[in-house]
């Protein structure tokens, strides 16, 4: 758990799609993290991580129907960009999306090598912070 400038909590839960743990662990993960969402009644909203290069796992699909069931706002910052070759990049984005179910308007591409999208990612999470949700 972070505190940003005493204004508002970042709190980096495990990953549970491509962790390398066994199942019994992904699954934990995931109950961890449904725990989480559903207690913090302060939650502004949920900044997701999701690899460019990689297809949303069924993990991934399940947390999108949970994210959207509780209505808790959710951001996408599509990582590692410089992964993906610039003219593969709309198609990934969009299938990404697609498969999680959430509109373009949610989603952030970002890379951590060259910066790209940081700014954004930073005003975005503002944003969320300063409405309470999107």
């Amino acid at each position: 758990m972070y505190n940003v400038e005493e204004r508002f909590y970042l709190v980096d839960l495990p990953g549970y799609g491509y962790a390398r743990a066994a199942k019994a662990e992904r699954r934990s993960f995931q109950a961890l993290l449904r725990g989480y969402l559903s207690t913090r009644e302060t939650l502004a909203g949920v900044v997701w991580l999701l690899d460019a290069r990689r297809d949303p796992s069924a993990e991934d699909r399940t947390m999108a129907g949970e994210l959207a069931g509780r209505g808790v706002p959710t951001l996408a910052a599509i990582t590692k960009a410089d992964k993906v070759a610039r003219g593969r990049r709309r198609d990934r984005v969009s299938a990404i999306l697609d498969a999680v179910e959430l509109e373009e308007e949610q989603c952030i591409v970002t890379s951590s090598r060259t910066r790209e999208g940081m700014e954004d990612l930073r005003d975005a999470i503002n944003g969320l912070i300063d409405r309470g949700g999107p």
